[in-house]
């Protein structure tokens, strides 16, 4: 089961990668970061994403009808697109309440979306934290 560094540098294989964090949504802080970061401060780039992971976590409207019952994130993932690149969150599940997500920056050009989704989420159940 691979830990942050190894899930970063497996992200960063996919096509189209840009940069890719760990990303706690409660704190703010990257627990870890590869590649390049929007505006070239991964620091701020968490901090960011955190406040947008935590607006859709919080969000009644977002939420489930079944959300709260298990260890399961209301969200599993979220997709931003603008004009050149993907942000794909993608929200750890684990066996105590997560507040973690993994964070890949897509160049729109070069990556595929659907084939990096289906990729974060495999990397989220095999990721392991401590």
């Amino acid at each position: 089961m691979p830990g942050i560094d190894e899930s970063l540098l497996e992200a960063m294989r996919l096509p189209g990668a840009r940069g890719a964090a760990v990303v706690d949504w409660i704190s703010g802080l990257a627990l870890g970061a590869v590649g390049e970061a929007p505006g070239g401060d991964p620091e701020a780039t968490a901090a960011e994403t955190a406040e947008l992971a935590r607006l859709a976590t919080e969000s009644g409207v977002l939420a489930p009808a079944d959300a709260g019952l298990g260890k399961e994130p209301p969200v599993q993932d979220l997709i931003l697109t603008n004009t050149d690149s993907y942000h794909l969150l993608r929200f750890v599940t684990t066996t105590f309440d997560s507040t973690v997500f993994l964070h890949l920056w897509l160049d729109r050009t070069d990556g595929n979306l659907a084939l990096a989704r289906i990729r974060l989420a495999e990397m989220a159940d095999r990721l392991v934290l401590g």
